[in-house]
């Protein structure tokens, strides 16, 4: 099961968004915003470490810089910082080997879609504008280039005399597009370099094969933990400066420029980039870390760590969120294997699926049992019957499910717990489960901050589909498929409560 479904957020928890540092009452007591000097002391700990190269695969024959080269690119892609990228951080010591300016591009693309939405946009945005004022005091090029990387960064990198281009890592369908494209078009004299900074343990590492579910997988993984999961040195200010800055970006004038569905806002409660995604870590540590363990499945309690969008949008490493958990979290130990277990095995398990799993959003990507059990009740009869627009718009007899679908909608974000349920219940209230399968994807994709992601693939797959699931007792619609019901919630926490809270009155 994805370890997205579990860590959505679940409560607005505005206190964690306040300037006014907390008050310490004991000397043992941390005073709010202390994470950010700690992990600053801590990378310069790490200054001098090596780069572990099996962090990194090359995708060209060259591995040489060529003499004459007048800088080394990063490709920014899903990894969105400065600080705790591998592969920026790769492109920085070669950029220093050879003597040699640093640049960093990122190529915006908006896809004509329903998905393209300004609350993805406005995020990612904002996020990059706080990596270009960052780079800036490094003495690094931040470029923003528009339009698909195929045709806009071979052009860049012969303009600029690139001798070395390093990127970072995505299993989904359309960066490994983007990745050919650019392949394809680089020069053959140019390292190609691709740097795993997603995952802690890099994906084609951990496992070359499609795992079957979190126990197949967990043992590889656990074991490489030791080899992998360290602390990042420092990304420091540049020694060598290009004689060719980069050209300022009007951020405003972009985000408002974008051909992006604006009816699908911001929410209030997650501030993107980098500081916003730590102070978000400091608080789950010092707040809601202790109750993970027990109380993470109960909509109704703030215990789940709300950093989903962060991670996703590779403003926060999750190797950092782990290191610090591990290291910060002493007074809430009960909660940390959990919590680990989610955050670092179940997560990378959905990058494992998508990367070997090329259906990862279909009903011929699910398991052979699943597809049988699935085709075998497909033509059963239905209670309810809902269409997209109505499920879109909450209108459905279950007040519980409303609830969920009106805080995805208006907040970008459902509680974990709950988003098995919602998916499963698209399943039960639709013609067939690739209905199911894709209104549930369009849904999760259009409206989750977190959305578009493998973590989502997986998480509705998983629902629907009983990916890294068993088969269980065979039932109507459903099959084998793992089954939930109101009744079942009602049993884990206080329904009436949630609904009270979510489902307006006029839905």
């Amino acid at each position: 099961m994805s370890d997205k479904k579990r860590k959505a957020t679940n409560d607005t928890a505005p206190e964690q968004h306040s300037k006014q540092p907390k008050l310490a009452t004991k000397k043992d007591e941390k005073v709010g915003g202390w994470i950010q000097d700690l992990v600053v002391q801590q990378r310069i700990e790490k200054k001098g470490m090596k780069f572990n190269k099996k962090r990194l695969r090359f995708l060209s024959d060259t591995e040489k810089i060529k003499q004459g080269s007048e800088g080394v690119l990063y490709w920014m892609s899903r990894d969105q910082r400065v600080q705790d990228n591998w592969a920026l951080i790769h492109a920085q010591r070669l950029a220093e080997e050879e003597k040699l300016p640093l640049h960093i591009c990122f190529c915006l693309v908006v896809p004509k879609s329903e998905l393209s939405t300004l609350r993805h946009f406005s995020f990612m945005l904002k996020g990059l504008e706080e990596v270009s004022k960052e780079c800036k005091k490094l003495d690094i090029q931040f470029h923003l280039l528009h339009g698909p990387a195929g045709d806009v960064l071979p052009g860049f990198v012969s303009d600029r005399g690139i001798g070395a281009v390093v990127t970072d890592f995505s299993p989904l369908r359309e960066p490994l597009k983007w990745l050919d494209d650019v392949k394809k078009k680089l020069p053959k004299d140019i390292p190609f370099i691709q740097v795993d900074a997603h995952n802690i343990v890099p994906c084609w590492v951990a496992s070359p094969k499609l795992e079957y579910s979190a126990r197949t997988i967990r043992g590889k993984i656990t074991n490489l933990l030791p080899e992998f999961l360290t602390g990042f040195p420092p990304v420091e200010k540049h020694s060598y400066t290009a004689t060719r800055t980069a050209k300022s970006v009007d951020w405003a004038k972009t985000l408002d420029s974008l051909q992006v569905d604006r009816t699908v806002g911001e929410p209030e409660w997650a501030v993107p980039g980098t500081k916003a995604g730590m102070a978000m870590l400091e608080s789950f540590i010092d707040v809601r870390l202790k109750l993970f363990g027990t109380q993470r499945n109960d909509p109704n309690v703030a215990a789940l760590s709300q950093l989903s969008p962060w991670i996703r949008f590779g403003h926060l490493s999750a190797q950092r969120v782990a290191l610090q958990v591990q290291r910060s979290g002493k007074n809430a130990s009960q909660s940390i294997p959990s919590f680990i277990e989610e955050l670092v095995i179940r997560r990378e398990l959905t990058d494992n699926f998508c990367f070997y799993n090329k259906k990862y959003d279909s009903v011929e990507g699910a398991y052979e049992w699943a597809q049988k059990t699935l085709k075998d009740h497909a033509k059963d009869k239905r209670e309810y019957l809902y269409t997209r627009e109505q499920l879109e718009k909450a209108k459905t007899h279950d007040k519980l499910w409303n609830g969920a679908q009106y805080q995805m909608v208006t907040e970008g974000k459902m509680h974990g717990f709950l988003r098995m349920y919602w998916a499963k219940k698209i399943l039960e209230w639709t013609t067939s489960p690739e209905e199911a399968l894709s209104i549930a994807l369009y849904l999760n994709d259009r409206y989750e901050l977190d959305g578009q992601d493998p973590n989502g693939f997986v998480g509705c797959m998983w629902s629907i589909c009983g990916i890294h699931d068993q088969g269980w007792a065979e039932r109507p619609v459903f099959g084998k498929i793992r089954y939930m019901n109101y009744k079942g919630c009602l049993r884990k926490f206080d329904v009436a409560r949630f609904e009270k809270k979510y489902c307006p009155k006029n839905l």
